[in-house]
C-alpha cells in the first residue's frame, strides 16, 4: 500500500489504547540502519542494541522508562490487533502474573502474537539466562521457569494456530498484501474478525504460506542449545 511494513505495524499498534510508549528495540548492525531511519523518521523512538543477545537489547531499552510494565510485540506482525494487545495488557493486570502471553499453547493466528511482562521478570531473566535460545529470544527463561514466575496464557475461543498470518518469507509477504489491498480501502482499522471473514471467502489464499514451521527461529535456537551443550560435556 506504498509504505514500509514496519510503518503499517505500527500505525495498527498505535491504535490500541493500553499501550504507552511505544519504543522500536532493533541492533547495531549494518543491516538495520534503513529501519531505524525509517522508523525513527515516523517519530518513534529507537534503541540500538546486541544484534544475538535481544535479551540484553531489551533490557537496556526497557531502563531508561522506568516501566513497571513490557509488552513485546515483534516487528514481523504487520496484521497485529490492538484490541488483542489490549486484552493481553488487560487481562496480565487483572490476573496480577509476572507474564502473560497467547502463545502457551497457541491459539491465535502465528502474527497476532503478544508478551506482556514485569520489569522485574526481564531483569531476573537478564541476569541468570545462559542458553542461547534463552538470550536471542527474550522471554524462554520466564515462561519456562513456572516455579520462579506466575504465568498466563491469553487463549483464543476457536483454535487458530494453523493459521500463518506473520511476515517471515516472501509467500507470508504475498499474502499480507493481498489482506491489506482487499481490506484497506474498505475498512482500514481492520481487525482479526475482518480478516478471518475474507479468508473464509479466498481459500485458496492459505495455501501461499501455510507448509512453513510456526517459531522456525526459535526451534533452531533451541537445536544450537543442544549443541552447545554436547560440546561442553564431551
Amino acid at each position: 500500500m506504498g509504505k514500509p511494513m514496519i510503518l503499517q505495524q505500527i500505525e495498527r499498534i498505535k491504535k490500541a489504547q493500553h499501550i504507552g510508549t511505544l519504543c522500536l528495540v532493533t541492533s547495531t548492525d549494518t543491516s538495520d540502519d534503513e529501519l531505524a531511519s525509517i522508523v525513527g523518521s515516523a517519530g518513534i523512538p529507537v534503541y540500538r542494541g546486541s544484534l544475538d543477545d535481544v535479551l540484553d537489547r531489551f533490557y537496556m531499552a526497557a531502563l531508561p522508562y522506568k516501566a513497571d510494565t513490557i509488552v513485546r510485540l515483534t516487528g514481523d506482525c504487520p496484521l497485529a490487533d490492538p484490541e488483542i494487545i489490549d486484552q493481553a495488557i488487560q487481562s496480565f493486570h487483572k490476573e496480577k502474573v509476572d507474564y502473560l502471553g497467547n502463545g502457551l499453547p497457541p491459539s491465535y493466528p502465528d502474527g497476532m502474537d503478544v508478551e506482556v511482562f514485569r520489569f522485574s521478570a526481564l531483569e531476573t531473566a537478564w541476569n541468570h539466562a545462559k542458553l542461547s535460545s534463552e538470550r536471542e529470544h527474550v522471554t524462554p527463561y520466564i515462561y519456562k521457569n513456572p516455579e520462579r514466575f506466575h504465568l498466563a496464557n491469553l487463549t483464543h475461543a476457536t483454535n487458530l494456530s494453523d493459521l500463518r498470518l506473520t511476515v517471515d518469507e516472501a509467500c507470508d509477504f504475498e499474502l499480507v498484501e493481498k489482506i491489506y489491498q482487499a481490506l484497506m480501502p474498505v475498512e482500514p482499522d481492520f481487525l482479526l474478525p475482518d480478516i478471518l471473514e475474507l479468508l473464509a471467502r479466498h481459500p485458496e489464499w492459505l495455501e501461499l504460506n501455510q507448509k512453513i514451521t510456526r517459531n522456525e527461529g526459535y526451534l533452531k535456537s533451541i537445536k544450537q542449545d543442544t549443541n552447545s551443550l554436547k560440546g561442553i560435556q564431551s
